[in-house]
């Protein structure tokens, strides 16, 4: 399995970088497939932080872990993918990489407003907010469970795709009593 290890605000060391290789060689044993990963260790604030992301037929995982210690780190980042990996381990296998079309999705995010007086501010003027990162993406052609299951992978909170069935764009997204939800575009014709 290819292994690229990136180093940010560290020294890049062939020790780090032989270890990182060696811990996430051993979850290719857990493919039947080949996987690609890529690695990026970094120093924030003087926490050693380790991310990993594991690209599996097609589905993407992250493990992510900051402590005192990179090796520490790196070790704790790939067990949480290697436990991801026992609980959709018949999911993950069976899994078949789709070919189909995918829809590019574009993400804004906004600046927030600090709370002001309301007499300081027009109406109008506090609803318009400053586009300040955008990122772009290709949403997925994927079932709604696929889709809760990328969600997980990837410890996120929500996500945009492709629904495999209808073709139209979807959310799913966790919500706070634990359970999910789906946003479904609905058109009127």
């Amino acid at each position: 399995m290819p292994v690229s290890v990136t180093f940010r605000h560290m020294e890049a060391t062939d020790s780090l970088k032989s270890f990182a290789n060696d811990k996430v060689g051993r979850i290719n044993k857990l493919f039947h497939k080949p996987t690609e990963a890529h690695v990026v260790l970094s120093l924030e604030r003087h926490m050693h932080k380790a991310d990993v992301t594991l690209n599996a037929n097609g589905l993407l995982m992250r493990g992510e872990d900051k402590s005192e210690d990179m090796y520490a780190s790196i070790d704790r980042a790939v067990e949480k993918i290697e436990k991801q990996l026992r609980r959709y381990h018949g999911r993950i296998n069976n899994h078949k990489a789709r070919d189909d079309s995918r829809v590019k999705v574009k993400l804004n995010v906004l600046e927030t407003h600090e709370e002001q007086p309301e007499t300081t501010t027009a109406p109008e003027e506090a609803a318009t907010r400053k586009v300040i990162k955008t990122n772009e993406f290709m949403a997925k052609p994927m079932s709604v469970e696929e889709a809760i299951m990328q969600m997980d992978l990837l410890h996120n909170d929500f996500l945009v795709f492709q629904n495999s069935q209808t073709h139209e764009i979807n959310v799913v997204y966790r919500r706070k009593d634990g359970a999910f939800g789906l946003i479904e575009a609905s058109h009127n014709h």
